[in-house]
């Protein structure tokens, strides 16, 4: 049984679509971040950097148990443990990687700084707020081109590309995005978010999510906790 801590953010989602999508037993430890919970010293145990998510599982590699945090890396993990949504073949496997890679080097820290500037910053700044949505715009983009011959994100099967993307895409209102300019990036969200493990995965933890409105919330999240030394 693989546990889960986590919260219902786009990393998170990732990894619990994963787990649907390959079947595989788990169970879910939600991690408060509005609270402050991913500092708790049990959590940094396995999760230093105090980001969600991270797993244990008692059944690693070589028969003992792991841990491991950056939902890129669980990614990995999962379609190395199961076999699944990760290419055997070569070339075909650099392809879903370099757009694993994409999705943790530009969607995922683009698409938050766009979240961030656009909805929870406590001062609007007009510069970073085009900046990040331009940024956002400028990645549904290569996306939508990215789709033009194939139908997912790195070739004709589903991929933990896609399952890494998907999750971040769930917001594009809050990125500032029309999905008129997009028509094959909107047809493969559609796709892909019919699939019933996807729509298990972003259910789990979902009710207890609340709106981040609060200051101790914003503190744990953006102030000065998130950065003192642990």
């Amino acid at each position: 049984m693989i546990d889960v801590f986590s919260w219902p953010t786009p990393n998170g989602h990732k990894v619990h679509i994963m787990l649907e999508e390959c079947g595989l037993p788990y169970r879910v430890h939600a991690v408060n971040i509005g609270a402050g919970e991913q500092f708790a010293p049990e959590f940094l145990r396995i999760s230093p950097n105090n980001k969600i998510p991270a797993i244990t599982d008692p059944d690693g590699p070589d028969g003992k148990p792991i841990s491991l945090f950056e939902s890129g890396a669980i990614l990995l993990y999962l379609a190395s443990k199961t076999g699944r949504f990760l290419p055997k073949p070569v070339r075909q496997r650099y392809e879903v990687l370099q757009w694993l890679m994409f999705q943790m080097g530009g969607v995922g820290p683009m698409l938050g700084q766009a979240h961030h500037f656009r909805l929870y910053a406590p001062e609007k700044i007009d510069y970073a707020v085009q900046r990040y949505t331009n940024e956002a715009r400028r990645l549904y983009a290569v996306m939508d081109k990215q789709l033009d011959k194939r139908k997912y994100i790195a070739g004709n099967q589903y991929s933990i590309a896609d399952i890494a993307i998907f999750p971040w895409l769930r917001s594009w209102q809050n990125q500032g995005i029309d999905w008129t300019d997009h028509p094959r990036l909107k047809d493969w969200f559609d796709r892909v978010g019919e699939r019933p493990a996807v729509q298990r995965g972003v259910q789990v933890l979902a009710g207890v999510r609340k709106p981040l409105t609060d200051d101790k919330a914003r503190e744990a999240l953006f102030g000065r906790t998130q950065y003192a030394r642990r």
